[in-house]
């Protein structure tokens, strides 16, 4: 199946013009590569310096007292800026002075700004609270999973965050009733999850005076906790009087300011996140009002033009709407094909739609919806991964030094996040590659898909990529952190649940059929975004075809759906990326024959970072002939 596009012509300038040799001395090509990549380090620390959410996420404590500004003037100046920046780099670095490397840096960071130019079009064509990502999670989940708290400093960073958070929801408020003006609203069906959730961020002490501590409040005493040897992050602890005792022992910090942090922290909670949520709450009652059962970017103002964008973006491919609708349905019914040999080979009677029904039913295949059975999965997918480990010497030179570790989705977000995720470590290795499962219903998560799901977004998948990317040497750091293309990092991850079969794991056929089972979810993605956005399917029909082509239970689909809709084209990535990798690794052993060596195929594809899929095919076929030479 071959899917061969070249995203733009903007970008085919671009791939065209790295085709030329460096020329110069060698002194002049080092040089001028020095001098590239100091700028391109310059623009990325005043990028980090700018935006506090994002050095955050990267596990800096660079203005972590403060959060990103998201105002429309904000989101234009920064435009402005990249622009201006994008100029400085044509003006001041010749480009056919660099060595290859730092060709490749410019071509990558030019190629960001020119979609960033053509997506600003766009910027009001999403919605900021939704089921999947939005801002009312969002902004809670940093300070839990992301703003550590290892100094005194770190602690009242955190309470200024926490007074914060009534500016910051007011801009998303802002940003809501700006997009109202142009007629963007999210579909009905958005509203009662997120308002739901919103009243989920004010439960607890101290806003309602209950012992059960907010999910705030209890992370910030469990950290604040830390600071001392009494262990307080520990996730077993259930109300402020549990979190209390375990603050005994030698502490950092005097019980003086403990109990006044606390204290400043309780107020801020009832002074700033309290009214913040009450009146994000009321604004999101107040768009329910005009919400209508449209789904697809097609209602939006030029909402065909926006989606194609979304698709060309995600995808990095000229590939149409049309055309991945048209290869999603071939896939499914190839899929389809291989599952019905899986069942037949099981002896199960009966035709594929009742084996569906089967595996989404039966018990066997599921752990038991309790404390212990949620810790039996986690527990299991750790093995999975520690398996996997042992054997990474079979696919890769090259190994990452960050760990990994599995947790569950926490209870504030579960009920409305996906099914799983990978979060990356920070750059300085304090804070581990985390997977997380969201393990709300247990009868979503079946121990057929767990084998695959591991392989996907643990090892070899997102954290062998996202690590080795943030663990190069010599690559500026917007490379090594860069996840921009959709359609490489998912379908990385989706080629190593694959890889797998060939070295022998699957042993079980049930767990084979899991692995189908998750491509065809991936493959039936390609029909159904591309139905509900460009084909105006509807909600309901959507989650009806994927009944009727799936295995999947009735919460996955109905949750996948939800995030489809909100969240244009993004999943067209995956299937797309996988199969132009399948197809570069064919074309590499046809071409090379005895001479391709898959491990260094892997460390190939993974020791740039990540890359649109024009330039990754472009590396793949420059290594083909320097190994042909």
């Amino acid at each position: 199946m071959r899917i061969h596009r070249s995203v733009s012509v903007v970008f085919l300038g671009l791939a065209l013009t790295a085709l030329a040799r460096a020329v110069g001395t060698p002194e002049e090509i080092v040089a001028e590569s020095k001098k590239a990549n100091a700028f391109f380090d310059r623009v990325f620390e005043e990028r980090v310096n700018r935006h506090p959410e994002f050095a955050t996420t990267l596990g800096y404590k660079v203005n972590n007292v403060k959060w990103e500004d998201i105002s429309d003037e904000a989101r234009t100046a920064e435009l402005a800026l990249r622009l201006s920046q994008l100029a400085e780099l044509k003006r001041t670095i010749r480009f056919d002075r660099l060595d290859a490397q730092t060709q490749l840096s410019y071509r990558l960071w030019v190629y960001d700004v020119e979609m960033e130019t053509e997506g600003f079009r766009w910027r009001f064509h999403d919605y900021p609270v939704n089921p999947m990502f939005g801002e009312h999670t969002g902004v809670p989940s940093l300070l839990m999973n992301l703003h550590a708290v290892s100094s005194l400093d770190d602690a009242r960073a955190y309470v200024a965050r926490l007074r914060g958070i009534r500016a910051r929801l007011q801009a998303v408020i802002d940003g809501l009733e700006e997009r109202r003006k142009l007629g963007i609203v999210a579909p009905r069906f958005v509203f009662p999850l997120v308002i739901e959730t919103c009243r989920t961020q004010i439960s607890g002490a101290p806003f309602d005076g209950s012992d059960r501590p907010s999910a705030l409040l209890a992370d910030f005493t469990r950290k604040v906790g830390a600071l001392s040897a009494g262990g307080a992050n520990r996730q077993d602890a259930t109300s402020l009087a549990d979190i209390a005792r375990k603050l005994d022992g030698p502490t950092g910090i005097t019980t003086a300011q403990r109990e006044e942090l606390i204290a400043q922290a309780r107020a801020a909670l009832m002074e700033s996140v309290k009214p913040a949520y009450e009146a994000l709450i009321a604004e999101l009652q107040s768009l329910e009002k005009v919400a209508t059962d449209d789904d697809g970017a097609w209602k939006l103002p030029d909402g065909d033009a926006f989606y194609r964008y979304a698709v060309r973006q995600v995808t990095t491919t000229g590939l149409t709407p049309e055309e991945i609708h048209e290869i999603g349905l071939r896939d499914v019914a190839r899929i389809h094909r291989e599952m019905d040999a899986i069942r037949e080979k099981v002896g199960f009677k009966g035709d594929l739609a009742a084996f569906f029904r089967f595996m989404r039913e039966d018990p066997r295949f599921f752990y038991p919806n309790t404390p212990e059975g949620k810790q039996a999965f986690l527990a299991e997918s750790t093995r999975i991964i520690d398996t996997m480990r042992s054997r990474l010497d079979e696919l890769f030179v090259i190994k990452p030094r960050a760990q990994i570790e599995v947790r569950a989705v926490e209870p504030f977000r579960e009920q409305e996040s996906g099914g799983a995720f990978y979060q990356p470590a920070s750059l300085d290795g304090s804070r581990p590659g985390r997977f997380y499962v969201n393990l709300y219903d247990m009868n979503a998560v079946p121990k057929y898909e767990m084998e695959a799901l591991a392989y996907h977004e643990g090892i070899p998948g997102h954290h062998m990529q996202i690590a080795i990317a943030q663990e190069l040497k010599g690559l500026p750091r917007f490379r090594q952190i860069s996840e921009n293309y959709t359609a490489y990092v998912e379908g990385w991850a989706l080629y190593c649940e694959l890889v797998p079969k060939q070295m022998g794991f699957y042993a079980d056929p049930y767990s084979d059929f899991g692995r189908l089972s998750m491509e065809l979810w991936r493959s039936a993605r390609l029909v159904v975004d591309t139905g509900i956005h460009a084909k105006r399917w509807t909600r309901a029909q959507t989650i009806e075809w994927l009944t009727k082509n799936t295995p999947s239970s009735e919460r996955e689909i109905v949750t996948s759906v939800n995030r489809y809709i909100v969240w244009p084209g993004q999943a067209t990535g995956y299937k797309i990326g996988m199969i132009r990798i399948q197809e570069l690794r064919a074309l590499a052993e046809r071409e090379l024959g005895a001479k391709f060596d898959l491990r260094q195929f892997h460390d190939l594809l993974l020791k740039n970072g990540a890359l649109p899929l024009d330039i990754l095919e472009e590396q793949v076929r420059d290594w083909i002939a320097e190994k042909k030479a």
